[in-house]
């Protein structure tokens, strides 16, 4: 089985750019973010033509995230409780013998920012909501774009960039909480050294020169960690392919036994 997230950064204008990551990749369950659409628009026939089922939440101009699946998905929730006004954000389906989350986690604008504590309690509220409606002894899989730099070794530049947003103490303690909580950063596991990134900023040859940071992650539990065989940063999609515009971000691959 072959899971994926992926923040596309606009669907409307990357939809085309998608359809052509599933035909060349092939995946099974895939979490999509930034969806930047409302429900009405989401483009859910498209993905039905390309063999994948789609659950969704919707957002006019921001946020906004998906399910892409290719067998039918059963939806448990939209939303994170208690954070709706921070948009939507989080959504919940059991597919393929998995209880499979997708977030867009807020980005905090800047460590002085009113953004920043709100950040911090969005992820607070995650935890409250994994320990009341999720099972650790179970296969689940929490992925997307965490707005959040694991550890030194997922960024660019440490040295510089320690302490700024993404790269706080006080962030990096949430995404602790959530691993304690019984989650393993499925990536990391199967590739412990290995420095790729999955974001990198548009402006200043930031891709060529491969000042990334790894902020979009596959999280699940002990069940799923055991069947990790392969994990990936898909780069050739952080490219333009056949004349079409890439996301900011490159799609995070892992395949289970």
């Amino acid at each position: 089985m072959k899971i994926a997230t992926w923040n596309v950064n606009g669907l409307r204008a990357r939809l085309d750019f998608v359809l052509h990551w599933l035909r060349a990749r092939q995946p099974d369950i895939v979490g999509l973010q930034e969806l930047k659409l409302t429900d009405a628009d989401f483009p859910a026939e498209a993905f039905r033509e390309a063999g994948y089922h789609a659950e969704w939440y919707g957002q006019k101009s921001w946020n906004g995230v998906a399910i892409l699946s290719r067998e039918p998905a059963t939806l448990v929730r939209r939303g994170l409780p208690g954070e709706e006004a921070l948009g939507s954000r989080l959504i919940t389906a059991t597919v393929g013998g998995l209880s499979f989350t997708t977030v867009y986690c807020p980005n905090g604008k800047s460590t002085d920012h009113d953004d920043f504590p709100r950040k911090l309690a969005w992820f607070e509220s995650l935890h409250r909501l994994l320990e009341a409606e999720h099972d650790s002894g179970q296969s689940v899989v929490l992925c997307g774009d965490f707005n959040i730099v694991p550890a030194p070794i997922d960024t660019w530049d440490e040295t510089a960039m320690a302490g700024r947003i993404f790269h706080t103490d006080a962030e990096r303690a949430r995404l602790q909480r959530l691993l304690g909580w019984g989650f393993t950063d499925l990536f990391r596991h199967h590739l412990p050294d290995a420095k790729l990134f999955s974001w990198w900023d548009y402006r200043a040859g930031a891709f060529h020169r491969n000042h990334g940071l790894r902020i979009d992650l596959l999280l699940g539990t002990a069940t799923v960690a055991t069947r990790v065989r392969h994990a990936e940063v898909d780069r050739d999609y952080r490219k333009k392919q056949d004349g079409l515009t890439a996301s900011d971000h490159a799609p995070v691959i892992v395949e289970l036994d």
